[in-house]
């Protein structure tokens, strides 16, 4: 029998984040793959006392990685499981600065980005002469970017000096970054999903009341034409990150699309609604082309 394993985070609840599981599950099941979706609380691998990865998931064909934990996966694919995406992939994604750093050389367009260095000791402030050079590099207004979070969270457009000491102050024992903000693009972007390396999906998000378009933070989905430039950056973006499955946001730059962010587990509910391509199928077939050779 064909068997394989979906894992989520141990606290997920909302409907949005459940459909996504789901609906692999689902056009797994019709492919003739029994699939089992567990939450991360079940301690699914470890190491023993001999420093050897004990796993009760060597019975499973696959496992799609659903949770942003980077130890699972790792261990996981140490004791011999195939992951959907692998655990580099994950772990790159998750890192918006790493994700940026892994893409260096390949001659996609980005914003321009630093690193913002962190601050371990809270009672000193932060450098008041580090955030003038970065406004002279940036200039306002500018995106400040906590490096781990998604859905729009931790993004915030930084229009003086005031704005950006406070949340700098805030921010300062979190890895996050300074950005250049493409103007163009604001209140709007391009969400393609790519499966091995192909867009499948897209569509244009667009917010009348906030520069991120997301649809968790009010944004909604129009349909949109494939422009040829974003099949490009797909494939070179997954191929660079290790990706079988992904969400790439673009921005409408003057020159051009704008590489934004890379989402290695991308909700597809409103994609799917939007564009009317069914993205658990044609990802759950790929999953199974890869494993079974089908």
């Amino acid at each position: 029998m064909k068997k394989g394993i979906i894992f989520i985070n141990g606290y997920t609840q909302s409907v949005t984040e459940l459909n996504q599981p789901n609906r692999i599950r689902e056009e797994l099941d019709l492919l003739g793959v029994k699939t089992e979706i567990r939450r991360n609380l079940c301690f699914s691998a470890g190491l023993n006392s001999c420093s050897k990865i004990v796993t009760d998931c060597k019975h499973f064909d696959f496992c799609v990685y659903l949770d942003k934990d980077k130890y699972l996966p790792r261990m996981l694919e140490g004791a011999g499981l195939r992951l959907f995406n692998c655990a580099r992939a994950v772990e790159l994604c998750d890192d918006k600065m790493a994700t940026f750093i892994a893409l260096q050389g390949t001659g996609l367009r980005i914003p321009k980005t630093f690193a913002a260095p962190l601050n371990y000791t809270p009672q000193v402030p932060v450098n008041c002469d580090m955030l003038e050079k970065i406004s002279e590099e940036l200039r306002f207004p500018l995106v400040v970017k906590e490096c781990y979070g998604s859905l729009g969270k931790g993004v915030y457009l930084v229009k003086n000096m005031t704005e950006l000491q406070r949340i700098a102050e805030e921010l300062k024992g979190k890895p996050h970054l300074f950005q250049e903000f493409i103007s163009e693009s604001a209140g709007k972007d391009l969400r393609v999903i790519a499966i091995g390396g192909e867009v499948v999906s897209c569509m244009r998000r667009v917010s009348d009341k906030d520069f991120r378009s997301n649809a968790e933070l009010g944004g909604r989905g129009e349909v949109y034409a494939l422009p040829e430039e974003a099949k490009s950056i797909a494939r070179c973006v997954a191929n660079s990150l290790g990706l079988n499955y992904c969400g790439i946001d673009l921005l409408f730059g003057k020159d051009g699309l704008v590489l934004c962010e890379v989402n290695s587990n991308a909700y597809f509910a409103t994609i799917e609604r939007v564009s009317g391509v069914n993205v658990a199928k044609a990802y759950a077939s790929h999953i199974v082309r890869e494993v079974y050779g089908e």
